[in-house]
This record gives structure tokens, sequence and C-alpha cells, in this order.
């Protein structure tokens, strides 16, 4: 089991208890709609943000990007680490039919998928050493326009395709691509994965 420093921040008590199979970290739950009125829950989500990081880690349905942005914009950006899931579609065990865009949640990803996912955000590994950070500029929204990723008649659409051959959810906006881009590839990195 890994040991994460960040405090885990999730939906719901079934993301909690597939990622207690998984990590060794305080996960909080949101309640799902009901932190939008819960004005006690976003102090202790601010207080544990200053005291140890939060990552958030959201189903990849519109509904969980709805709960992520509200969080975005109600956090201190700094402390805060985005983790997203890939769209893989299912339905969870639990439940009799699938969600309404047929995704599986967090609840429904295998152990390795949460651990990439939370790999890649840049969540600390505390039983690991650190890897050596590269002292190289972060892919900027005018390298997305280079690349034709934004600003053109097709960007949309080869926006869409790189998430899907990155495995990130098909709602992320631009910006939200950007960010997670950033945590996870270089410019040169992104720029080959583009020729394929």
């Amino acid at each position: 089991m890994r040991r994460i420093r960040e405090v885990i921040v999730v939906e719901g008590r079934y993301d909690k208890n597939a990622l207690a199979q998984v990590v060794d970290a305080a996960v909080v739950t949101l309640g799902g709609f009901s932190v939008f009125h819960d004005k006690e829950k976003l102090r202790f989500l601010r207080r544990l943000a200053d005291k140890r990081g939060l990552i958030i880690l959201t189903d990849s349905d519109g509904a969980g990007f709805v709960i992520r942005n509200y969080l975005k914009g109600a956090l201190p950006g700094v402390q805060i680490k985005q983790a997203y899931i890939p769209d893989i579609r299912g339905k969870e065990r639990r439940k009799r039919r699938p969600g309404r865009e047929g995704k599986l949640g967090v609840e429904g990803m295998r152990p390795e998928v949460l651990l990439e996912s939370l790999r890649r955000c840049g969540a600390t590994f505390l039983d690991e050493e650190p890897e050596p950070q590269a002292d190289e500029a972060p892919i900027t929204k005018a390298d997305l326009f280079a690349l034709g990723l934004s600003g053109g008649p097709d960007s949309a659409a080869r926006r869409q395709a790189l998430l899907r051959r990155l495995d990130l959810p098909e709602h992320l906006t631009a910006n939200g691509m950007l960010e997670a881009l950033n945590l996870m590839y270089s410019r040169e990195e992104l720029e080959r994965l583009l020729e394929l």
C-alpha cells in the first residue's frame, strides 16, 4: 500500500473505499453537490490544503467536473493538485444501471489506474525518492496554438483525439488540459506524442 502525503478529496464514500484499498492517505468525502452549501467543509478543506496540500479526484463525468471546477474557484490553487481518471465505459458493481454518461467513476477504477492517476498529478509518495525536476519552461497556451490544439478550425477535434490517446477525460477544458499536460509531459514529449 502506497503512502501519500496530500489529502485526497473525492465525491463520496464509495470512492473513499476504493482508494482505501490502494493508498494509505487521508481521504475526505465531499458528499457530492452538498459541498456547494457547506461552508464549514470548505473551511476545513482550506486548512487541509494549507497544511498538507490537496489532490482533487472526482469522476470524469459532467457532474464530477462541476464539483471539480467549483473547488478550483473556492480553494487556494497553489496547494491543489488535480488527478484525473480516464473515460472508461461501464458501470460499478453496486449499481443496477450505468450513470447518465455511461462512464465508470472513481469507485469503479482498477487499483493500478487510480495509482497512475495519482502519480500523474504529482502526488507525493512518501515511500519513494522524488524525481529530480527539470528546469524546463512549462507548456503554454501559445504552444497549444502552435501545435494546432487551439484556435484552429479542427483544434477541438485534435484536442479530443489527444485526450483519448492520453487517457484523460473528455470534459477537460483547454485550461484543464494544459494543466494536466504540464503535470505529465514536457514540451518535447507532447510534440512527439502529436507526431504519432
